[in-house]
């Protein structure tokens, strides 16, 4: 996913791993069932049982990222994220992290460049818990200036802790500035502390008001319930939900060409030179998306890809290479990283790099590397981890993202892996052919301060 990610870490992995297993099914035979209505206040709804395990899942989404955020404004999408956890009408600040946990749950939130969402997976007893929980701070969020103040503290350290202090992270977040010429597409999720830091409450209350609304938001339940006894549930905590008018939505096309083609950044951090180079792509809803998936898949997922094949194992320039598709709804990026062995050339780095896109332009993909590709898809789509479709927390997360940006709504959920079968190799070349150009791409050489300062005149 794009821009910067959020979520907290899980507590209690072991207990996590408890709660979402389920019977192993295969691809084919597999289809989530979705059940959808709305309410009269606009909120929509979509439920997904699943009896195999006495769990169960509540995804709320809302339809906010930081693609929504206005200049001058910028991180309010993130800040909110934190705030939702400072407590509501009924739930004191950060209490409902014990509620939740108190009661045998896990529960967490992220931001994103398109929508921001929430979770708590509960033993299928407690699910109006979560429900009740989710519809107060939808209601009555607890929007202080004491908790204004708290939680832009809480997002600098942070952007500190997780950004700044990382080596070759800041450069990632560059990467968006120089391939998008669109404001509300480049600018990072984690936002301008200028920003954040010149918020006045009465514009965090106005973007809670619009934004955090019922008609603009998406809830999901999947696992272990009863749908007409959860259906009583959403209508008598979310029902009773004012809807607001609905927020506008900014223009996300992008002109043509990549804003910045290359720069040199010293990282103070970075141990050994690395090279960051991002193609601009178009999102998760293009005819495309899979094929660029896969492709992904193919350069650099693992120690079998084409990058740390050639790159580390035959060339041996470098120590790690990786590549990957970070696609919204919208304009979406692709990326390859290279930490390079020190003493490498940058631009052989790219110069490699580039020399295996070209080989797939010119003569494409074979059905084995194809189906190499769609197995490694399918086995994260399919397997026991926290995003797979046959468990209940990565059934309602899928669920929620369809149903807030696919054309079908949350049965969309379901035409996934027919997009991806559909694929033959023609379609990975041309995905290589139209969208991987020098005119769409950006280079970031990433080079270690240290190093830098005792190069002869520096970085550039």
């Amino acid at each position: 996913m794009r821009g910067w990610d959020v979520a907290k870490f899980f507590r209690g992995f072991a207990a996590a791993a408890a709660f979402l297993a389920v019977a192993p099914l295969g691809a084919a035979e597999f289809r989530v069932p979705v059940e959808q209505f709305t309410l009269d206040n606009g909120l929509r709804v979509a439920f997904s049982p699943d009896h195999a395990s006495p769990v169960v899942a509540v995804a709320l989404y809302y339809h906010v990222g930081s693609r929504d955020e206005e200049k001058g404004r910028s991180g309010f999408a993130h800040l909110f994220e934190h705030m939702m956890f400072q407590g509501s009408a009924h739930v004191k600040k950060a209490e409902i992290n014990s509620l939740v946990e108190n009661n045998g749950g896990i529960l967490n939130g992220s931001t994103h460049a398109e929508y921001t969402n929430y979770f708590e997976m509960m033993p299928s007893d407690r699910l109006e818990l979560a429900l009740w929980l989710e519809a107060d701070r939808m209601r009555s969020l607890a929007v202080t200036a004491e908790n204004l103040k708290n939680q832009q503290e809480v997002v600098k350290e942070e952007k500190r802790l997780r950004i700044d202090n990382q080596p070759y992270v800041p450069s990632f977040l560059e990467m968006d500035e120089m391939l998008f010429r669109n404001w509300s597409n480049a600018h990072s999720a984690i936002g301008s502390m200028e920003d954040l830091d010149a918020a006045k409450l009465e514009d965090v209350q106005n973007f809670f008001r619009i934004h955090y609304a019922p008609n603009n938001a998406v809830l999901v339940i999947a696992g272990d319930f009863e749908p007409k006894e959860a259906r009583g549930w959403v209508e008598k905590h979310f029902g009773p939900i004012p809807r607001q008018a609905p927020p506008a939505r900014p223009d996300l096309a992008d002109p043509a060409g990549a804003a910045t083609a290359e720069k040199t950044t010293q990282d103070k951090l970075a141990k050994v030179p690395a090279v960051l180079i991002g193609w601009k792509v178009p999102g998760k809803l293009d005819r495309s998306a899979a094929a660029i998936d896969l492709l992904s898949n193919l350069l650099g997922d693992g120690e079998s890809s084409m990058l740390y094949q050639t790159l580390v194992k035959q060339k041996q320039i470098a120590v790690s290479a990786r590549a990957g598709y970070d696609e919204s709804a919208g304009p979406s990026t692709f990326t390859a990283f290279v930490v390079e062995r020190p003493g490498t050339d940058a631009k052989k780095t790219v110069a490699e790099v580039e020399a295996l896109i070209r080989r797939i332009q010119e003569k494409g993909v074979t059905p084995e590397e194809l189906a190499r590709a769609r197995a490694l898809y399918k086995s994260e789509r399919f397997s026991s981890g926290f995003e797979s479709l046959q468990t209940p927390l990565g059934r309602a997360e899928a669920i929620g993202w369809s149903a807030l940006f696919d054309p079908d709504g949350a049965e969309g959920v379901n035409s996934d892996v027919a997009r991806y079968d559909a694929v033959v190799p023609a379609d990975i070349q041309e995905a290589a052919r139209k969208f991987f150009v020098s005119a769409n791409r950006s280079v970031i050489e990433i080079v270690p301060a240290a190093k830098a300062a005792a190069a002869p005149g520096g970085a550039k």
